[in-house]
């Protein structure tokens, strides 16, 4: 009995586990954005935590590993979308625009993680910041790749797919400064027509762009009737 009651055990160890390592980043993310790095201690974590420092230490060796972690968030968001967009089968539009949508939501979804990467990059240690930067080069080296591809396959009119990648990966990361949850356009809206403007940029084919779908307002889409079922 006891053998068959591990496995179940074991997972449901690793799920508590999980949340309290969120909990504890979460609680960080609140802090560090509000209050800066250094001017946050481990125990004013512990302390919005309502917990005791070595409940942080079950999770995290020290504040800079922590930073760390949530510095990374935001560009492993987007690694994660490009690598998905990447393995459809799709042209490089399709590739592109969905690549636009996915991209645009990852680094609005982590939007205070990215403020605080901005903010405390100086306070990354060198070995974190050099892991950092090659996740970044990461993308922006697959983002040209698949630029590139798209001007040989005619889809495409851009004479530097490398500062083209740079100049999409700067607008749609900037949008972390002046975005807002409660904005004119909800998300899926926004990173729609972001997606469209990353099409415009690399002047993609008309034939090859998909049919533009209008913008919502939250007061339109508040006011659109529920559907039946």
């Amino acid at each position: 009995m006891a053998t068959i009651m591990s496995a179940p055990m074991l997972g449901i160890r690793d799920e508590v586990a999980t949340l309290k390592r969120e909990r504890t980043i979460a609680a960080a993310v609140e802090l560090f954005y509000d209050r800066g790095y250094e001017n946050t201690t481990l125990d004013s974590v512990a302390e919005r935590l309502g917990v005791t420092k070595p409940f942080i230490y079950a999770h995290f060796t020290s504040k800079s590993e922590l930073l760390a972690e949530i510095c990374s968030r935001g560009i492993a968001s987007a690694l994660q979308a490009m690598n998905g967009v990447l393995a459809l089968d799709r042209p490089p539009t399709g590739k592109l625009a969905e690549l636009g949508r996915r991209f645009v939501t990852a680094v609005l979804e982590s939007q205070k993680h990215i403020a605080i990467f901005a903010r405390e990059e100086k306070n990354l240690l060198p070995q974190d910041f050099k892991r950092i930067s090659d996740m970044r080069r990461d993308f922006d080296h697959k983002l040209s790749a698949l630029l590139e591809e798209g001007v040989r396959s005619g889809e495409f009119r851009i004479a530097d797919a490398r500062l083209a990648a740079l100049a999409i990966g700067g607008m749609v990361s900037w949008a972390y400064v002046w975005y807002r949850p409660n904005g004119r356009l909800a998300l899926p809206d926004l990173a729609e027509e972001m997606s469209r403007l990353l099409l415009t940029m690399v002047q993609a084919q008309a034939a090859a762009v998909p049919a533009p779908r209008p913008a919502r307002t939250r007061a339109v889409a508040a006011k659109r009737p529920a559907r039946r079922s």
